[in-house]
Formats: C-alpha cells, structure tokens, sequence
C-alpha cells in the first residue's frame, strides 16, 4: 500500500482495533494487486461514464466489500470545501466520506445476503429505489454474498436492476460467481478480483509490522504470506496473532509453532530422504516434527507444495525462481537436476491420494507414515516408460534409474541364513529334450443328420431366437445331411430358412438345401418339436394316471391332479440303487 496510515475514526482510548480494520484500504490507491480494477474504475469516474451496476468477484480476503465502499465514497465525496463532485480520490475528511467509512450513512446501505435471502427482503429494496436519497448524490445498495439469493429474490430484482432509476447504484460481491444467474450478471458490469502473490503480501506485512513497530524475520513473513493462501485479510488475521504471540520481534520458529508447520528445512530433508529411498530415517524424522506440533495434514501439504515447486523449476525455472526463497534456490534447482517429470508426476499423484487418506483417518500420523511408506517404496522402481520401453525391447529385467535402498532400511528375514553345501559332482550333460509333438489338428464339426440334431445344435450355439422358431413353428417333412424341407407356420418370418441354411453351412462347413414347402400335411399330421413334447408329456401322464395307486389317489381326492413325473429311485442295502416297483417305466406321480 502506498499510505497506510489509519484511518481517522471515532476510536475510543485504549480499545484495540485488530489489523485487518485498522488497516483496510480507504481509496483506490491504496488498493494493491488489483491494477485492472483500480484503472478501470478511475477512468470511469473520471469521465462520469459509470454502470448503474457493478458485481465484484474473488476469493475472501481480497478487498471485494472495501473496494465496494471506496466506489460509494468517491461517488458521493463532497471534498473538504463541500463544493466537489464524483472523484477517484474520496477526500476522506467531508461528512459522507466520514459517514461511510464507519458505516452509517442512511443512503449507502450494505445487506449480507447471506442472512437476507427471501423477496421480501429485496422488495424493500425495490421500495426504496424510487425516493431519492437523503443526503447524498447517490443512493448505494452494496449487497454482500449475493449469490446467496434464493431464485425468486433474483426474479424480483430483474427489472430494477436493468432500469434503476439515476440516483442508485448496485454493487454486489460475491465468492461463489458461477451461483449468480446469468441474468443478473449480465446487467452488471463484472470485476474479478485476483489473489495476492507471496510476495505482495509479505511487502504489505513488511509495511504494517514497521508501521506497528514490530520487527519481523523475512522468513516468519514468508510463511504467514503463504498461509493466508492469497487472501490480505487472513494473512493479516495471522500477522495479528503473530504479533500478540512475540516479545517485538516475530520470528519464523514461533509462526511455525503458532501455525503448526515443520520447518521448510527439515521438509526439504523429509522429501530428500523419502526420494532416495530411506524409509527408517524418513519415519524418524516424521516423528520428530509430529512431536514438536507439526500437523500430519500440513506435512504433507508441505510435501505437495515442495513436489510442486520441484516440477516448476524442472519446466519452468525463471519464472518459478522469482521471490523463491534462498533454500528453495539451492536444494530446490538440486531436485529438480535429479528427478525426471515421470517421477515427480508419480510422487504427485501418490502425495494428493495420500492426501485424502490422512485427512479421513482416525490416525493421521499413522496414514501419513503410510503413504511415505508407500512413496519410498515406488522411489526404487523405474517410471512406467522405462519399463514399457525395457519390455518392447525384449529386456524386462531392466535395472531402475536409481540404486536401490541401502540394506539398514529394509525389514530385516527373521530365517536363519541356509548352511552352504557341499559341491555335488559333475553329472553327465542331459539329452536334449524330445521334440513336443505336433499339434493336434481340430476336429470336423458334426454334421445333424436328423431335425432334432439340427435344433439341438442351434442350442448348442446359443441362438435362442432361431432354437424357438424351429422348435414352435416349423414342421420337419424330410431332414438329412446338408438337406431339409420344413413346413413354415403363418407366423414364422419368410427368412427364416435362409438363416438356418447359413448358420448350418458356417458350423459344418458344407453347404445346406433348406426348402419352405407349401404341401398341407395329409391325413397323419405333422408336429412341431413342442408338439410332439407335450403329446408325449400327456401320454406320459395318462399312462401314470391309469396306475392302480395313483388311480386310487386320484379318486380319493377328485381336485387332486398329476403336477410332475420324475424316476423313482430307491437305495439298497448295498447302496445299489434298483428301480422302483411301479410298472409304467419306473415314473412317480406327485399329487397336489
């Protein structure tokens, strides 16, 4: 920032106003890391070409709600005189300035969305657009979390928000754009607010530390900057707890507790370590920064964000090396010359489902020794277009890129060591094996020589539809081999005996003659498969029927009928079974 003096506020003595507050910006100048928006809105103001809507985008902690009250300020500063119009720089000082900048200005209205979802909330608003403001030049509707709006809150501010009248303006803010209607968006005029860099930060901490008269060490800097994940105001938040926590100097050690961190030092270690394949000296050191505070979820975050860097150096050097710390310089360029982009796309891979594991276990410092485990193990193996590469070549054995794991680290074989044995004698050179015999050359498909043999092969080949045609609707007059005359049912498809001759000559290999003939069957008819089963089946019955038993049966209950036929079969004493005794070919009749 470039003045960040605070703010002059009806500040009670001795009340204590945390950072984030005391230090919000109050014109556009002092808005940093958003050039776009800052050039944009200067030259709309200063030219009066300025939408009657504005929606304001990013990430929390970005300045959406202060950029939205320096936009009111500047819209309605009067200047110290009370003679001056719109301005890019809001004088701070005349009372709408004054009133804005401790929120209670009766025409700049600021509604949290969040908690005022509903259309009765934002018919109030409807309501009050139509008078004309108070005391200032405009009326300002600055809505916070919009996209918390139900659909009907948004239905009903359509119209307005299209047609406000001259004295309004609406500015909403928002970290959840893709929620807002495109409706909506497009009637305003859009800002998207970046993050802040690493950095930008730590020059905007540097400021406020000297301004506050707290010394910081420029490493304690760089890891509140990389906590707050590119967001002023959590950054700040942390600054403030930082400052509590020292004794007028912040030092990294004391942020590092404060936050739970490792050491970016004993990180780098930890990676190099897990990298080569020292598994028992990785874990030690895992348990070491576990027992000074260090948080298993922030360690491997830690990790991620070190493969990351690795990989940026490796592609991208000039740009990653830019605000790069003088550690990262050094050992980070060292990575990056050793380790090839297949392996640190594996580690990646392996670290960020890792991720998901550690944070859902009941036992985080368990699942990340797991997952480092699991990470120095594959450390040892070629990538996969090594071993591609090494199979297509016909040399599968390949040695891996690097050595393996030092013989300490592995689990010890709790067997004893086998006892040398004498040297057998020489034996006499073996014959060569016998040659295998040719192979056997596959056997001649069988050729149906009767329908049944046809139909039972179309079952055999799991053609379902064509085993139900031929077993329902046609009738066999002549079948032989590699011949068949077939009387189609008025239902059957006309086709139907070109398909069966093809299938027949693809199985056995000789061509077939299937002939559709239009003769009536004379006097004896001719059935269908299904025909002649059931006419054997109610034989069957009948012959069962006609037993004395089961005729006694029947007749001592007349609703009593024959449900099933199946063998009898009865164990002897020798276990040999024997046939039952009823006559009419050994059959049972189940009554129901």
């Amino acid at each position: 920032m470039d003045d960040l003096t605070p703010p002059a506020t009806a500040e009670a003595p001795g009340e204590y106003r945390v950072l984030a507050r005391k230090y919000r910006p109050q014109t556009l100048d002092d808005l940093k890391g958003q050039d776009a928006l800052v050039r944009t809105l200067r030259n709309a103001l200063a030219s009066g070409r300025l939408a009657h809507a504005f929606v304001l985008t990013g990430v929390r902690g970005v300045g959406k709600t202060t950029t939205a009250r320096i936009i009111a300020k500047g819209l309605n500063c009067i200047g110290p005189d009370g003679s001056g119009g719109p301005t890019v720089t809001p004088c701070g000082v005349c009372e709408p300035c004054r009133a804005i900048t401790e929120d209670r200005h009766v025409d700049v209205m600021e509604m949290d969305a969040a908690s005022r979802t509903g259309v009765d909330d934002i018919r109030e608003i409807i309501d009050g657009v139509r008078y004309k403001p108070v005391s200032a030049r405009y009326k300002v509707y600055i809505i916070d979390e919009v996209h918390m709006l139900s659909r009907n809150a948004f239905n009903a501010l359509l119209k307005t928000l299209e047609e406000p009248p001259e004295h309004v303006k609406f500015i909403f803010a928002t970290t959840e754009i893709r929620k807002v209607p495109i409706t909506v968006l497009s009637r305003c005029q859009r800002f998207d607010l970046r993050r802040f860099d690493v950095s930008e930060l730590m020059e905007l901490f540097g400021t406020i530390c000297g301004k506050e008269g707290v010394e910081a060490d420029e490493e304690a800097l760089a890891l509140i900057s990389r906590a707050a994940d590119g967001s002023a105001r959590d950054g700040l938040s942390i600054l403030d707890q930082a400052m509590a926590l020292s004794d007028g100097r912040i030092a990294a050690v004391q942020v590092q507790e404060m936050l739970g961190l490792a050491d970016r030092a004993l990180i780098f270690d930890l990676f190099e370590k897990v990298m080569g394949g020292k598994t028992a000296d990785a874990l030690a050191d895992v348990r070491s920064m576990y027992a000074s505070g260090a948080d298993p979820v922030v360690m491997l975050q830690d990790l991620l964000d070190l493969t990351h860097l690795i990989t940026r150096l490796k592609t991208a050097r000039e740009s990653a090396l830019e605000g790069a710390s003088e550690l990262e310089r050094t050992r980070g360029v060292e990575f990056a010359d050793k380790l090839s982009l297949p392996v640190l796309a594996r580690t990646w891979q392996m670290l960020m489902k890792g991720l998901g594991e550690v944070q859902n276990a009941p036992s985080t410092l368990a699942a990340l020794e797991m997952v480092l485990i699991r990470l120095a193990y594959t450390a040892d193996l070629p990538p996969p277009g090594e071993l591609v590469k090494a199979i297509k070549s016909g040399k599968p054995d390949a040695a891996p890129s690097r050595q393996p794991a030092a013989a300490e680290n592995r689990v010890a074989d709790p067997r004893p060591e086998p006892v040398a044995a004498m040297p057998a004698p020489r034996a006499e050179p073996e014959a060569p094996p016998p040659a295998p015999p040719p192979p056997e050359e596959p056997a001649a498909p069988q050729i149906p020589e009767s329908f049944e043999g046809v139909v039972a092969l179309f079952e055999e080949k799991r053609e379902a539809l064509l085993h139900a045609l031929l077993s329902r609707s046609v009738r066999p007059v002549s079948a032989g081999a590699g011949h068949l005359e077939l009387i189609l049912d008025p239902g059957a498809p006309e086709t139907l005996a070109g398909q069966v001759a093809a299938k027949l000559k693809e199985w056995t290999g000789i061509h077939w003659i299937v002939e559709a003939s239009d003769a009536v069957p004379g006097d004896e008819e001719i059935h269908t498969l299904a025909e002649r089963k059931a006419n054997a089946e109610a034989a069957k019955r009948k012959s069962v029927a006609e037993h004395p038993v089961v005729a006694a049966v029947l007749e001592a209950f007349p609703e009593s009928t024959i449900e099933a036929i199946r063998p009898l079969v009865r164990e002897t004493e020798d276990a040999a079974p024997e046939a039952a005794a009823y006559p009419d070919e050994d059959s049972q009749a189940n009554e129901a």
